[in-house]
């Protein structure tokens, strides 16, 4: 009689947790720098071995994440290294086979997210970001998380074009930039023409925490969304490109974090490498950066 007492009580709280709504969400944005089990030559970042994969696990296990949007990142299976059990990858639709055509033959930079086994979740098709119809780049991952008793979220995973970090210059790279810009800008205001809660997070590639930035104004147009990584401050020390026995610390930061107004972002921080990790190890040219997000 203790037994069956014991179990169902066991199973009594079990129940009770898995009921229990979840009132807050860590979501982490980690551009991880060639992540891939096939190593290419040319592109040296993308050579790791066990112990550098150990490491990054062990910096991913730091932010305690419910939620990775992640680039960068060749498949499911180097990503899944990265994050171990219990977690679900969901990768770009420019990964399927049907997308071959979009995929480069050796290596490729894909967006994505790893989310907790315990969480509800709906994975959408891709927001394409670049309008050419052979384009290899630039899809954002898209998928709806619905916490229990809460209202779902709408979250993309974003690699934006690079080479137009700061001013605006009347070039290809900003061009393309602005486009992207605009496509995320429509996205965002029919998300809140519907009344759905949204996070935009990942590699924008761009400074848009400085007062002038030209994108976030784009971005940002006609709506209330709300821009989290206004203060992160820029610590992330990583290895040097010229000297490979240096480090390397970035003035501002280009991932950024963007959520609906009715979402409030708290603790929005880099998780910062350690300088003899970054000299030792392949880690990534990008620290995470973590918010815990909950709705107002």
């Amino acid at each position: 009689m203790k037994k069956h007492l014991s179990t169902l009580f066991l199973l009594t709280l079990s129940q009770i947790a898995f009921a229990t709504p979840i009132e807050s969400l860590n979501i982490t944005t980690w551009n991880i720098e060639w992540l891939s089990h096939n190593s290419v030559p040319k592109i040296t970042q993308s050579d790791r071995g066990a112990d550098d994969f150990e490491r990054l696990r062990a910096y991913f296990i730091d932010t305690d994440s419910d939620i990775l949007a992640f680039q960068e990142v060749d498949s499911v299976d180097a990503i899944q290294e990265v994050v171990g059990k219990g977690y679900t990858i969901y990768l770009s639709d420019r990964a399927k086979p049907q997308n071959q055509h979009r995929q480069f033959d050796d290596i490729n930079q894909f967006t994505g997210f790893a989310v907790r086994d315990s969480l509800n979740v709906s994975n959408k098709s891709d927001v394409i970001l670049d309008g050419s119809n052979n384009s290899r780049l630039r899809f954002a991952s898209y998928i709806v998380v619905r916490p229990q008793d809460k209202d779902p979220i709408h979250i993309l995973s974003v690699h934006l074009k690079a080479r137009c970090q700061s001013a605006y210059k009347n070039n290809r790279h900003c061009r393309t930039l602005k486009e992207q810009g605009q496509t995320l800008n429509r996205w965002i205001v029919e998300r809140e023409n519907n009344e759905q809660s949204y996070i935009v997070l990942g590699d924008f590639n761009h400074t848009l925490s400085h007062p002038k930035s030209w994108l976030w104004k784009i971005i940002g147009q006609d709506n209330q969304s709300q821009l989290a990584t206004q203060s992160t401050q820029p610590d992330c020390i990583v290895r040097s490109n010229r000297n490979k026995g240096q480090t390397y610390q970035y003035r501002s930061i280009i991932d950024h974090i963007v959520v609906s107004e009715n979402l409030e972002a708290s603790g929005n921080q880099q998780i910062l490498f350690s300088e003899q990790d970054v000299l030792n190890y392949q880690l990534s040219d990008h620290c995470p950066i973590l918010s815990t997000v909950k709705q107002r």
